[in-house]
């Protein structure tokens, strides 16, 4: 099924919800309400107008949405009230040890857990809810003790679920909800067999699942068909859509020059991803920009847990400048008002650039993405332009280009093409 800005709903006919649909009209709880307008946030944007409705009606949902369309409030909101309800139903209820959480959230990276979290607990605790967030690179005794505290929702990835779970810390057995959030996210890192581990234990107890891709072939396909009964799906098509809310550029420069370039452009804006493909190339690359006079920094996997938080902070608050990121690094993170992403290496398939640019241009904003390319990088971007249907002149540019400072504005006409 493909929807855009309405939904059409195979499993109950066609509905359609206006693009300022509220989410007291798509029947969240007050509480909710309240919390979401204190925050600025009246009307939902289309994946949560499409999912919200069947997931509060107690159906399997599976939404197809890009990182950035408000896929967390899409699933979390109806997860936090049907375990707000579920806990009124059993009546007084008090935890002892191992942690037995009535909602579960999976998702493949911390700092994708630690964003989450950062949008529901507030919501958690309008709903008299206990949200903790559990992941890997973060002190484990530091979380043992807040699962022994008791929580009514986890938001983890896979590995530090597994290990809690091992410990006896956490049993997942009383699960109303689970949500599997960037589940193609999850099946690329090699996440799938601990996904099920949760999946065979709560197989027989009555549940609902929520899952949330990009992609729903291949090991996510499998998933569904396996574990979710009788599921509604969800697509936002937001792949050409996205695409063109953003100002394209693909710069032919030379590898002498190619650090002054990206330099060039860090110094005519103020918020900056830039993509490395590996975590040495991002700390040389940080090295680098920083000798130019650029404040940067990088988070890859090989980084302290706190170092990678300090920099995702200080970027989102606007105190750093750039950040240089690997792909794994930056796998769902939401960070509003990027202003370019750069590729400073190619990404693997058109996949790949689809997601890296996804970090601009977000919740109907704009952005520019910029794709630095050597000689023998051409045919590859051309490719990839094909796959999503950009057809856009590869420029040669040096660093003293006065063009750099003004990407939004520039359009080289085909003919300046290399090709």
């Amino acid at each position: 099924m493909t929807v855009t800005t309405e939904q059409e709903n195979s499993a109950s006919g066609t509905d359609t919800y206006a693009t300022e649909t509220t989410f007291s009209q798509l029947g969240v709880s007050q509480p909710l309400v309240d919390a979401l307008t204190l925050q600025g946030i009246t009307v939902a944007f289309p994946i949560q107008a499409m999912t919200i409705h069947d997931a509060l009606a107690g159906r399997d949902v599976c939404g197809k949405a890009k990182t950035g369309s408000g896929k967390t409030l899409g699933f979390g909101l109806p997860m936090l009230m049907r375990v707000a309800e579920q806990l009124v139903d059993c009546g007084t209820y008090t935890q002892t040890p191992p942690a037995r959480p009535r909602g579960l959230v999976l998702l493949p990276t911390r700092e994708l857990a630690v964003q989450v979290f950062e949008v529901l607990e507030p919501l958690g605790r309008a709903m008299g809810l206990t949200v903790a967030a559990v992941y890997g690179g973060a002190d484990v005794e530091r979380q043992i003790k807040q699962m022994r505290k008791g929580c009514d929702v986890i938001i983890a990835t896979p590995g530090r679920l597994i290990d809690l779970g091992d410990r006896g810390e956490v049993n997942v057995e009383d699960l109303d909800v689970l949500v599997l959030d960037e589940a193609d996210r999850m099946a690329d890192m090699g996440f799938m067999p601990q996904v099920e581990w949760v999946l065979r234990r709560i197989a027989e107890r009555p549940h609902q699942t929520l899952l949330f891709s990009a992609t729903l072939d291949g090991a996510v396909d499998r998933l569904v068909k396996r574990y979710l009964t009788d599921p509604v799906f969800h697509e936002v098509v937001s792949d050409t859509q996205t695409v063109s809310q953003m100002v394209h550029h693909f710069l032919n420069v030379h590898q002498m020059d190619r650090i002054k370039v990206v330099a060039a452009i860090c110094k005519s804006y103020d918020k900056i991803i830039i993509f490395a493909r590996t975590k040495r190339g991002a700390d040389r690359l940080v090295e680098q920009l920083e000798k130019e006079g650029v404040d940067a920094a990088a988070i890859h996997g090989d980084l302290r847990q706190s170092q990678r938080e300090k920099a995702l902070a200080d970027f989102g608050a606007d105190k750093l400048h750039v950040l240089v990121a690997t792909d794994v690094a930056a796998r769902g993170l939401h960070i509003d008002g990027v202003d370019v992403v750069i590729h400073f290496d190619p990404p693997e398939d058109h996949k790949a650039y689809l997601h890296r640019s996804g970090r601009t241009a977000r919740a109907g904003s704009t952005g520019i993405v910029v794709s630095l390319l050597l000689w023998n990088q051409i045919v590859e971007a051309s490719i990839i332009m094909k796959r999503i249907e950009l057809k856009l002149p590869i420029v040669e540019v040096f660093s003293n280009n006065p063009h750099l400072k003004d990407l939004a504005n520039w359009a080289p006409p085909q003919s300046d093409s290399v090709l």
